[in-house]
């Protein structure tokens, strides 16, 4: 099995096996998968990294795997008027949904709740299958998963007047009011 430890600041070449993932397999620290030959692979990074389409994974055997965004069932949303992608990219927000955004549209992992929602805003949603690469967000570094020796951690407490802590997740979009 290829063991991949870092990530490396190299272009990918056509020789290189390919990892091919979806975002949720992407946003895992430690991983077992097949490469698109059929060579297993594991990694193990620093934990909050998301793999991005293109990196490339130093394997502890001198193998390079390149990392490419496979399709998935994802939900987009394209106009014209800034102003209403605007609207929706904010209440995608206030849901805590994962949200690529792009010139002219937004994308999310399809939830039928979300689509009435934005349906809802006056836009048009369209299913599709597409590689998903959500904004990391403001608290995400933009670094490669390197250590740096210093932790982040608040040391402080503070409410959000939301009824919820820092470590929640949503699953089920539906369960969101």
């Amino acid at each position: 099995m290829l063991e991949a430890f870092h990530i490396v600041d190299r272009k990918p070449e056509s020789t290189m096996p390919v990892a091919e993932l979806t975002f949720e397999q992407r946003q895992k620290s430690r991983h077992r998968c097949e490469t698109r030959c059929g060579q297993s692979l594991g990694w193990f990074l620093t934990r909050g990294h998301v793999l991005s389409d293109g990196e490339v994974l130093e394997c502890s055997d001198g193998t390079f795997v390149q990392v490419v965004a496979a399709k998935e069932h994802v939900s987009q949303v394209q106009s014209d008027d800034a102003f209403q992608l605007t609207l929706a990219a904010y209440h995608l927000g206030n849901r805590h949904v994962p949200l690529q955004i792009g010139a002219g549209f937004l994308r999310y992992q399809h939830d039928h709740v979300l689509d009435d929602m934005v349906q809802g805003l006056g836009l048009t949603v369209a299913e599709a299958q597409l590689p998903f690469h959500p904004e990391n967000g403001a608290y995400h570094g933009t670094g490669h998963g390197h250590g740096h020796g210093h932790g982040h951690g608040h040391g402080h407490g503070h409410g959000h007047g939301h009824g919820h802590g820092h470590g929640h997740t949503h699953t089920d979009a539906s369960a969101v009011s």
